[in-house]
């Protein structure tokens, strides 16, 4: 028999939510299991593992030394790396903190011991270290989650999706929340959840990161025409987009 792929679950600074997304998976997480030899996942496992990882999926980002480390250690054991959510792939929410100096963010955080939690500016993976396969969003799309896996387990590519939010939100015929006068960043936000979160009665946050080349001067056009405060709009994409570099973009 066939040694099935050593597989391994690594969380750094993150909410967790992505892997119980995973662990959520019900039947469909059976059959991925049946893929692969699931050999550390905090979450669900206790067991860890001493050898080389075929597929390391890594949750959270860097934001100190200690995680620049150990995600190094993580690269350098493994043959494919998966960053999985916003955190891993863009820096997400923990990168709000890049928006102030350090110190303050220490002192605001952890008052007079501050100097006991040395932090750095906050990081998603590939900033870092080589980055196989992404998997956007805030939790990530559970689908999404399973044409990665096994694109990564089959040794094929995967592209995420590089047009709008708003294209899949329009096939799933939502009204258009602009049209409501409710701020969204669907517009500018790169696709791949089938608008999760508009079909279920939410504005999109931008949890995936932005589009290659978005069209800002539209997305303005729009603000005014709807008679929205392009500042506001702006201030929510950088609730997870902060820690982005120009040339992530």
């Amino acid at each position: 028999m066939m040694e099935r792929p050593k597989v391994a679950f690594f969380d750094l600074s993150c909410c967790e939510g992505c892997q119980l997304q995973v662990a959520n998976l019900g039947e469909e997480l059976l059959d991925v299991l049946g893929l692969i030899d699931l050999v550390e996942f905090r979450e669900v496992m206790s067991e860890t593992w001493e050898g080389r990882y075929d597929v390391a999926i890594v949750e959270g980002s860097v934001v100190n030394e200690e995680s620049e480390q150990r995600l190094r250690e993580i690269r350098r054991r493994s043959d494919l790396l998966i960053a999985y959510g916003s955190c891993a792939t863009i820096g997400g929410v923990n990168g709000m903190k890049n928006r102030k100096p350090l110190p303050e963010v220490q002192q605001e955080v952890y008052g007079e011991r501050a100097d006991w939690f040395p932090t750095d500016r906050t990081r998603p993976l590939h900033q870092l270290v080589k980055v196989d396969y992404f998997i956007h969003g805030c939790p990530i799309h559970p689908q999404e989650f399973i044409k990665v896996l096994k694109s990564a387990l089959a040794g094929l590519p995967y592209q995420v999706p590089d047009y709008a939010v708003c294209v899949e939100c329009k096939f799933n015929e939502n009204v258009c929340l602009y049209d409501k006068g409710v701020t969204c960043l669907g517009p500018v936000t790169r696709a791949g959840c089938n608008a999760w979160c508009v079909n279920n009665g939410n504005v999109c946050y931008g949890c995936r990161g932005l589009v290659s080349n978005p069209n800002r001067a539209g997305a303005e056009e729009v603000l005014r025409e709807h008679g929205l405060d392009a500042g506001l709009i702006a201030n929510k994409m950088l609730m997870y987009n902060a820690a982005m570099e120009p040339c992530d973009e």
